[in-house]
């Protein structure tokens, strides 16, 4: 999917919402969930989760970089939004063009948590070498694919999002805590967890 698009398909939502599969006229309406809870998961977990297949330049100031020490060595690392693809990516600070034994990518492999397919968002200076002033990274942005439990927090708050229609005041019934609002799901917020991240100020 491409940078911008909703996290799930119509198809796959009114899969989910079995009595529409052969109705169209709520096309217009589960579409526009889609895409609205699309662009709330991404406020939400400060980051997005589809991709773009041409490398393009994104500039991060030095308040994107960090120091590690440990013991008398001293490194830097950067921060950057996330980018799945090393083909055609290029690091640049200072006025030069760093070569690929110049800085190692976190996380490593693309595992975190022995679960592969993670893209890369931090870019470490390897030996002596520092981006102080800042850098710009030319890469692919965003995820090589959208992750499992993100396709099924859209489909989950997609699919509520619509149902408000039939709920007075968005409201879906009460617990012991007062009344549940369709728009606050506990499953899809816990799904969504694990991807939350601060957000990146890109200059």
């Amino acid at each position: 999917m491409a940078l911008g698009d909703p996290y799930a398909t119509l198809a796959e939502l009114k899969t989910r919402l079995s009595n529409l599969d052969d109705m169209t006229q709520y096309d217009d309406l589960l579409e526009g969930a889609l895409d609205s809870v699309s662009r709330e998961i991404e406020s939400h977990c400060g980051r997005q989760f589809n991709s773009t297949d041409t490398a393009t330049v994104r500039d991060y100031g030095p308040d994107e970089v960090f120091t590690l020490r440990e013991g008398p060595a001293v490194s830097q690392w950067a921060r950057v939004d996330d980018f799945h693809s090393v083909t055609g990516l290029v690091i640049e600070s200072e006025g030069a063009t760093w070569t690929a034994d110049d800085f190692v990518l976190h996380p490593r492999n693309g595992v975190i948590d022995g679960q592969p397919g993670w893209p890369y968002y931090e870019v470490h200076a390897a030996s002596s070498l520092s981006f102080s002033t800042g850098l710009s990274v030319t890469a692919k942005w965003g995820w090589a694919a959208v992750p499992a439990p993100v396709k099924q927090a859209c489909l989950i708050m997609a699919a509520e999002t619509f149902q408000i229609k039939d709920a007075p005041f968005g409201v879906a019934g009460m617990d012991q805590f007062g009344a549940i609002r369709v728009r606050d799901n506990r499953m899809a917020a816990a799904k969504l967890s694990r991807y939350c991240r601060d957000p990146i100020r890109v200059r």
